[in-house]
Parts: structure tokens; sequence; C-alpha cells
């Protein structure tokens, strides 16, 4: 693999030495940020007016696209809208993906290099490279680091717990047995001790399941004990964007209620901590150190709430086109649109304001993972430009509603009863209605293909990558006569 570069040294030494390293990494990270590149191709028939451009007006400087990468898909978080991208970009370049089995790596047990199919343990026979990681799981860098290169492009995504409680209860009520207790989500939250049991059958589905997907350690209270626990108040707690999605420099902020206050990132100069083990797993050095460990596994993070401007960071982290960040939503509810904007105190109600308060409350890791990330998604879109982001927004919705027209029966997701064909059809799971798409007729062949790509839901894209990568063999029979005598 050659010498190691200081972010793969960075991943490789893991928490053990954090405390040492952060404060070079701090500085490298930021050092490696790419410009993103102008739109690399387009579907006929569709033509955006100009390029994508960098805030001086002039074309960003070309740059390798990043084609190592490992995308920790988070459950109820826009993940499959991710994946989805994801998908179609290794699908149209030839790119290799490391899939499951079935359709998660063993989930919710630790990710294992051995659930990869096809994978072969380092010194054994050759086998091609892997390009893509980005199926469930539950997130073990170690064993991650035996299926793809250190220096491969780590990312997330994360979103608001209480619009998450909100789809997980939905969607998981059959499978959490917490959930399937409670009457209503807003019964749940009034007083979940009645219902949630650490340990039980699904029940990680029910509490702090962002930071359960990343694979953190849990206090032991959390898992052990019936108390709730109480961080510690910060008097200058920090300040969450909740903009409406797109509408510019606005700010509002959002009060944490003394529900939970997340630490900042651990700056350079801290003590070596020798592991997570060695931490008071209660106090504000855990939070520091879980928090500033994914800081140095984590390129980018990006925000549900913030979906088309995250999309637009992690094309110009790629050095991919616009074109390859724009896609349709996938594995939606109905219903569940009004979850993924930023929720501001002023457009709830009474009742909606308290569940959102005791969603938070009772999923206060969740919490503090989400303020961290959103604070620096923030921070680099300040280092991107906001005036700049703005148009690249505008441009990748306009892109994705002239696909939609384009590709489309009615321009948009259907009710799964109008999807007869069993390839678009999204598997239903959970009370809610499970959205998909109907392409519309008349398309020509390399439309078709394309739309094809963008409507695909995960589980049939993934048969497809499957059959793509390991293609069935088929064994012809055995001629009699040739066969030895014994």
């Amino acid at each position: 693999m050659g010498p190691l570069s200081p972010t793969r040294t960075m991943r490789l030494w893991g928490p053990r030495s954090l405390g040492v390293a952060l404060g070079v990494f701090t500085t490298i990270g930021f050092a490696l940020q790419l410009w993103g590149g102008p739109f690399q191709r387009r579907l006929p028939g569709l033509h955006l007016r100009q390029s994508w451009t960098s805030s001086s007006g002039s074309a960003a400087p070309p740059c390798p696209p990043r084609q190592r990468l490992v995308f920790l898909k988070t459950h109820k978080s826009g993940s499959s809208s991710v994946l989805s991208l994801l998908h179609r970009y290794g699908d149209r370049h030839g790119l290799r993906f490391a899939l499951p089995a079935r359709y998660q790596f063993g989930y919710p047990r630790l990710f294992q290099a051995s659930r990869v199919k096809g994978y072969r343990p380092q010194g054994g026979d050759t086998q091609p490279p892997f390009h893509i990681l980005c199926h469930h799981m539950r997130f073990n860098l170690k064993e991650v680091l035996q299926v793809m290169p250190s220096d491969s492009f780590f990312f997330s995504i994360v979103r608001d717990p209480a619009a998450l409680a909100r789809s997980a209860f939905s969607y998981y009520k059959s499978t959490s047995s917490a959930f399937r207790k409670a009457p209503s989500l807003a019964a749940f939250l009034a007083n979940p001790r009645a219902f949630y049991r650490p340990g039980a059958r699904g029940d990680h589905y029910a509490r702090n399941l962002l930071w359960f997907d990343f694979g953190l350690p849990f206090p032991p209270e959390m898992r052990t004990k019936r108390g709730n626990p109480q961080p510690p108040q910060d008097p200058n707690p920090p300040k969450l964007h909740v903009l409406p999605s797109g509408t510019g420099p606005r700010a509002h902020t959002l009060d944490p209620n003394a529900l939970f206050h997340p630490i900042p990132t651990v700056a350079g100069g801290r003590s070596q901590m020798s592991s997570s083990a060695s931490l008071d797993l209660g106090s504000s050095s855990f939070l520091q150190w879980s928090l500033a460990w994914l800081d140095s596994v984590f390129d980018l993070v990006l925000v549900a709430e913030y979906f088309d401007e995250s999309l637009v960071l992690l094309a110009d982290a790629l050095c991919w086109g616009l074109d390859d960040v724009v896609g349709f939503m996938h594995n939606a509810q109905a219903g569940g649109g009004q979850d993924r904007e930023p929720a501001s105190n002023g457009g709830l109600t009474a009742e909606d304001r308290q569940l959102t308060a005791r969603a938070r409350a009772w999923n206060n890791l969740d919490w503090a993972l989400y303020v961290h990330f959103n604070q620096s998604l923030w921070a680099r879109i300040k280092q991107y430009g906001q005036s700049r982001l703005d148009r690249a927004v505008v441009e990748l919705r306009a892109r994705r509603e002239a696909l939609a027209k384009h590709c489309l029966v009615g321009g948009e997701a259907l009710d799964p009863k109008y999807i007869t064909d069993r390839r678009f059809r999204p598997f239903q799971f959970g009370s809610g209605k499970v959205l998909g798409y109907v392409l519309r007729s008349g398309l020509s062949l390399q439309d078709q293909q394309e739309c094809e790509r963008l409507a695909t839901p995960e589980l049939q894209y993934k048969d497809k990558l499957d059959a793509k990568q390991f293609p069935p063999t088929v064994s012809l029979p055995l001629k009699t006569s040739r066969l030895p005598s014994h």
C-alpha cells in the first residue's frame, strides 16, 4: 500500500493515541479539502444553464475524483438516498463494492470483515480491491480497515433525534419491544422507562440509534442502571443553526433547554487518553473523547435537515460533478416529508415542542452527535462560501426537478400501490407506506438506463450489483462417457 499518509496514520492509531494527535489531525484535515470540478455528464435533452463554478466565477481547478469510499449508513436519517447516489456512481464507473451476503453486515452486531462477500484476509490470495463500502453496519473501524484502505474517504449522515424518533417509531414498531409495547410515541417519551429495557430485542432502535450505529461505547448507567444520567449543564451552550433549508444566512438558534450540552471538539495539547475504558464514562471527558475520535475518522458528516447543502459539500470534497450527487429520495415514508426540515420552535405546537424536547432528552447522546456535526457542517459551509453554496443548491434542485419531470410518472414519488414493476417497488416495512417511482414510457434507451438507476430501490440495486460482481456460474452437465472409471 506504500507509505502511510498522515490521515491514514491517524486512523491506524485510533483512540489510544487520539489526545496527542488531535491538533495535528485538525490542521491536516482542513488542508486536505478539495475544490469541486465542473459537471462531468448530462442526460440527453436536459442541459443545465452553466457549469458548477467556484465563488470567484471561474471554473474550479480539475482534481481526481475520490473513488475509495466508506459510507456509514445510519438508520432513518436519509441514508438510503445517499446510498442510491453511491450505487449509481459506482455502477456507472465500474467500481467494486464491498457487499454483504444479504443486505446488512450482520447488524446489529459490530461489523466484521469476514461478512464481506468475496473478502479474503490480507496475505491470502490476490483479490481485486474494493472501492465502496456503504451498506448497513454497526461501525467497527479496525475491521473496516481490513477491507478498505485507511486513506479512503469516510463519511456518514445524522438527523435531529426528534425527527429520527418519529420515523423510527413508525418503522420499527414491530421490531423494537419498547416501541411495540407503547401505544404512541408521545406515550413512550412521556415515560420511556416503562417500556424500554437495555439489551432487549430490537431496543437499540428505541434510544440513541445514531450513537449505536457509529459503534461508540455507552456509559455504564445506560447499560446496567435504571437511573437516567444527568450530564452537567454548560452555562454557555453552543448555538445550533436551524435555518429553513436553502433560505440563506438568516440564523436562528436552538436552545438545547438543558437537555444536553455537548462538549466542543478537543483541541491540540490535551493530555493523552490511553483508551475509552480509562475515562469516567459519565463525564464530559467521555463525550470529548467520543466526538473527537469521530472527527479523526470521518472526513465529512452530512446533516439530513440540510440534505442538499450537504450534497454540495460532498461533491466538492470528492471532486465529483454536481450531476453525480443529484438523485431522488429513497425509502421515504408517506407523510414524512415535514420531518426533513429543520425544526424551529416557532413552527411547532406546544405538544410538538414537548415531544421534541423529550425525544432529544431521551436520545441525549444522539443530540450530542447532532449538535456537534451540525456545527461542523456550518463551519464547512462558511469555509466553502455561503453565496457559492446557495447557487449550487439552487442548481442541484433545478436539476433534480428536471430529472423527475423527465423520468417519472407524475414527476414525484408515488404510493406503492401504483408501482407494479417489482424492479422499482420498494420494500414495505413498518406501519407507514414507503414511496417509490414509476418511469415514464417513451424514453430513449440511454435515458431509460439512467432513469432506472435513479429510481431503483436500494435492495434491488444491491442485488443488481451483486449479480454484476458475482455472475452466476452455469455448470455444464458431464458426459457419462468421460466420467472416470472406478
